[in-house]
């Protein structure tokens, strides 16, 4: 059998997960209260309209497109094929530009922004320290880190991505590990509780947070 690169195999994964994506109520967003519930956070962690953000792991662009609802000029990166696909139809209206790539090293050809966002994405990175450092070379001063992250009850390995070896965040990392990573590489770290469950569609018992840093 041919070697596959991690990266590769976790995108298969991902775009095989693709088509069932937004059934999940936190997900999808297609629940009016819980996508009432995002939009709300979204403007009170990016509360002036028309920043450039980076959606990284931006999955099928249900929080993208809220951004752009919101008056943003959102790029959104995602390893998967499928997921850029169902991006594409779900933002076919608005005007957010939509590219495959590595979260690691996203391509966006030298553009610097005010925001990077992502959202339960470091724990299927590799190298998620690695990712943070590049998030933040791609802030302008000024910029803000949105980080969406968790502990996970039960573990996300039930994903088949997250069986793959060489994630060590696969089961998803503290709030205080995390506070601590970027501590060191940004300023003003601030961590919410994120247990509304409105934003889930549902109650939770695991650790969910949302860090915000400044650069």
């Amino acid at each position: 059998m041919d070697f596959m690169p991690a990266s590769s195999i976790i995108a298969a994964n991902w775009d095989a997960a693709a088509p069932t994506f937004d059934t999940a109520p936190d997900r999808g967003l297609t629940d009016p209260l819980v996508r009432a519930a995002w939009a709300g956070r979204l403007r009170e962690w990016i509360p002036n309209s028309g920043a450039d953000v980076l959606d990284v792991g931006c999955g099928t662009g249900s929080l993208a497109l809220l951004l752009a609802d919101q008056g943003h000029r959102v790029t959104g990166i995602d390893l998967s094929p499928a997921m850029i696909a169902a991006a594409q139809r779900k933002l076919a209206r608005r005007d957010v530009r939509l590219l495959v790539g590595d979260a690691i090293q996203p391509p966006v050809d030298g553009a610097r922004f005010d925001v990077v966002l992502a959202r339960h994405l470091l724990w299927t990175l590799p190298h998620p320290q690695t990712a943070l450092l590049r998030w933040v070379s791609l802030l302008r001063p000024g910029g803000h880190l949105v980080l969406v992250e968790g502990r996970w009850d039960p573990p996300a390995g039930q994903i088949p991505a997250a069986r793959e070896p060489g994630l060590p965040w696969s089961a998803g990392v503290p709030a205080s590990l995390l506070s601590a990573v970027v501590s060191s590489i940004a300023s003003r770290v601030h961590v919410d509780l994120l247990d509304d469950p409105r934003l889930w569609g549902r109650p939770v018992t695991d650790e969910r947070y949302v860090l915000l840093a400044n650069i």
